[in-house]
């Protein structure tokens, strides 16, 4: 049987407060605008995310907008970003002269950059920096009274988890749009399958598992794979800060965040307890500073279901990505395309399928000119943390509670002291069973 059960009495319920018109529209209907006020934007982080699906999906959400500042770490990315975005414009056709807007005087380099970007006349920040900077600059970015676009992971441990909370706060208190790049949550087919649970269409949730394997990223930046004789150690971590557990929070945080937001999701909730192990055994190779291949992460959650995530970055494997969790009425398979329950309530989905990557940046632009704030924050979050706890729970080889990682952890991977200079050696590879606690 396939209908669409998304009901608009229903819309909000199920999104957690995405735009009704933005998420009815077709593909051809994403350029709609609400009014003719123009939003400017400052861009921070100028690698593949923010030259690319950042500000490219932004534009193809509306063009009624101007990119007017843009700043990275490292210069050689700042002067490569505007030929850059004018090709992903081209390929796209969309309007670079109409948009990009930015001139010598607002193009900022340095650890400093996101301060320069933000002191711009800018409405709407995008963040798209290694994760280790996501807490840092979303308090400076909502201190100075900008709306946020704030690119997922949005920490990588508790003590970043915990200011992301705190600020997203203060954004609400401000009336800020803070949009979430878990761009999943506005999939048309996701979202009718959530509804369709909160229906009752699975009954009670008993169990299942989460899948998320694929190749190394070994293509990744290639040009800055070999480090050169200058670079410090920070500058060669940050360089390849994927690879980086202090930058990224290893695949399960930066990438799986992904699958395990949507666990959440069907569930209602996040885990209680996670126990898992993992290691490396294809990606030891200098070019890889410190990151896992693969991880097995068991989450318990309240009501007793316990939910596995098998996950892996290792060329040659298979590739497989998608969840199946069982429940007393039941059976659902859910994975980025595809939805699907089987039981007394069967249920599957032949929608509109709206690029939701591009949705998410709509319903941002709309929500600022409307005044109709969005606030994710407080729930990126809490997806980010069941990252967290998973890998937590892996390295150690123990069983966390989330009341642990959540409160009690003092684990702070951020660096005492911003600086190219000096000594800042790779902490060395997880090891299950033998990595502590902290």
């Amino acid at each position: 049987m396939s209908i669409d059960p998304i009901s608009r009495r229903n819309f909000i319920k199920t999104t957690g407060g995405a735009s009704i018109a933005s998420l009815l529209v077709g593909a051809q209907n994403l350029h709609a605008r609400g009014t003719d006020d123009k939003i400017r934007i400052g861009l921070i982080g100028l690698g593949g995310r923010g030259c690319g699906a950042g500000i490219i999906d932004c534009a193809k959400a509306d063009t009624n907008i101007e990119l007017v500042a843009i700043g990275d770490l490292f210069p050689d990315h700042l002067e490569e970003a505007k030929e850059r975005i004018r090709k992903n414009m081209a390929k796209n056709d969309l309007p670079f002269n109409d948009i990009y807007k930015v001139t010598p005087e607002t193009m900022f380099s340095g650890f400093d950059a996101y301060k320069q970007v933000i002191a711009c006349d800018v409405d709407l920040i995008i963040l798209t920096t290694p994760p280790v900077f996501r807490p840092i600059h979303f308090k400076a970015a909502v201190e100075a009274g900008k709306h946020v676009f704030i690119e997922k992971p949005v920490a990588v441990d508790p003590a970043g988890v915990r200011s992301i909370i705190e600020t997203s706060k203060v954004a609400k208190k401000k009336g800020l749009t803070v949009v979430a790049g878990t761009q999943m949550r506005r999939a048309r087919h996701i979202m009718a399958g959530i509804e369709a649970i909160r229906d009752g269409g699975m009954g009670e949730i008993l169990s299942g598992q989460s899948t998320r394997m694929g190749g190394a990223l070994s293509n990744w930046r290639q040009s800055e794979a070999i480090r050169l004789s200058n670079w410090s150690d920070m500058e060669w971590q940050l360089r390849r800060w994927l690879f980086t557990t202090w930058a990224s929070g290893d695949f399960i945080t930066e990438q799986h965040v992904h699958n395990l937001d949507l666990v959440d999701w069907v569930m209602g909730s996040h885990p209680v307890k996670a126990t898992g192990f993992g290691g490396r055994q294809s990606r030891t190779d200098s070019i890889y500073p410190n990151v896992w291949d693969h991880i097995s992460v068991e989450y318990e959650y309240e009501n007793g279901a316990r939910i596995t995530h098998l996950g892996a970055q290792i060329d040659g494997i298979s590739n497989k990505n998608d969840i199946r969790i069982s429940g007393s009425k039941g059976d659902l398979f859910l994975s980025f395309a595809k939805v699907e329950i089987k039981g007394k309530k069967p249920f599957s989905y032949d929608g509109p399928t709206p690029n939701p990557a591009v949705i998410e940046y709509k319903d941002t632009l709309d929500s600022i000119r409307n005044g109709s704030a969005i606030n994710e924050g407080e729930r990126i979050a809490q997806s980010t943390m069941t990252a967290i706890l998973g890998r937590m729970a892996g390295y150690s080889g123990r069983s966390l509670s989330w009341n642990f990682a959540m409160n009690g952890s003092k684990l702070d991977l951020t660096p005492k002291e911003w600086t190219f200079g000096g000594n800042f050696p790779i902490a060395p590879v997880a090891v299950s069973g033998k990595t502590k606690i902290i």
